[in-house]
């Protein structure tokens, strides 16, 4: 925990550095918090739950490792960070068979919680500060009012979303990491999956996250793209590929005092597995790993997901 007496140097501190840390990743954002998770879709990402009388349950965790902090040049920043950060998420999706615009609607929520490790060695006029933090608490609770789901073909699935993330989570201004972030993002998705009539899939995901002010800060961080991807060959009731994701910030952060506008970007790229039997839970595993990383940290994530539909 930072103490009152140092919390002025340390906010000002971390404005510059960039730093905290989520379930996924570290963006340049506010105090580099990520405002939504990454690396959540691979395959299947255009396909939906089918309408069952009682809707869809899944459990996500995901670990996130860095020691590598990147300045706005992509070089790693000395400042003896360390930051894990595990995350547990249950979510409920129902889809149904109203149609709208010749989808099928359906709904949901998402109920996040973090245990999050973070370190950071921070220089001052007297001298070097260590902060650190190791919070376990709600993260902020996402709703998905309207999913519209297209089945275009066999082979073509399509489906769009809108995410609003609330300001839920657990915060405080004067901690090194926070599970929640004090604002409100509102984020139109929209995903898709192709798979060929000899089983290969290739799968994408694209979101946009608009944010509003902290009210707390004065902080309001920009505009966020992410694209996530899979491609893989289906093997009976497995999928064998390749997952990953490119974050990048569109526009430059606003709050008092920032002399930069903080935009970061970073790649990631590993293997992914999927299993899917009718009547039998569906389970997604991947591991990536992040490179090219600018104005934040560059690590690892490894994430499981299993759903059941009842």
């Amino acid at each position: 925990m930072i103490n009152k007496n140092n919390a002025s140097t340390v906010r000002v501190t971390l404005f510059t550095l960039g730093l905290v840390g989520c379930c996924a990743s570290v963006h340049g954002t506010e105090n580099g918090s990520p405002t939504t998770a990454v690396g959540v879709y691979d395959f299947g990402a255009g396909m939906m739950p089918p309408a069952t009388p009682f809707g869809t349950v899944g459990v996500r965790t995901a670990f996130y490792s860095t020691n590598v902090q990147k300045d706005r040049h992509g070089r790693s920043v000395d400042n003896h960070l360390s930051l894990d950060v595990l995350s547990i998420a249950a979510a409920y999706m129902r889809m149904t068979d109203h149609t709208v615009l010749g989808a099928n609607y359906g709904f949901g929520m998402v109920v996040p919680f973090f245990k999050m490790d973070a370190s950071l060695q921070v220089p001052t006029p007297a001298g070097p500060l260590n902060l650190e933090a190791d919070p376990f608490r709600l993260a902020d609770v996402q709703f998905l009012p309207v999913i519209l789901q297209w089945n275009l073909s066999p082979n073509l699935f399509i489906n769009t979303q809108l995410q609003i993330q609330t300001p839920t989570g657990d915060y405080d201004k004067n901690r090194l990491v926070s599970p929640g972030l004090n604002h409100w993002t509102f984020s139109p998705i929209v995903n898709a999956t192709y798979i060929t009539d000899s089983g290969f899939e290739v799968s994408s995901s694209f979101e946009v996250d608009v944010n509003t002010r902290n009210p707390a800060t004065d902080y309001k961080s920009g505009v966020e793209y992410r694209h996530e991807f899979a491609v893989g060959q289906h093997v009976g009731p497995w999928i064998l590929g390749l997952g990953g994701y490119y974050y990048r910030q569109f526009t430059d952060d606003d709050a008092p005092g920032l002399q930069s506008g903080n935009r970061a970007r970073v790649l990631a790229v590993g293997p992914a597995v999927s299993y899917f039997k009718p009547g039998l839970p569906a389970v997604w595993l991947h591991a990536y790993k992040e490179t090219d990383a600018v104005n934040r940290a560059q690590g690892y994530t490894v994430a499981l997901r299993i759903s059941q539909s009842f």
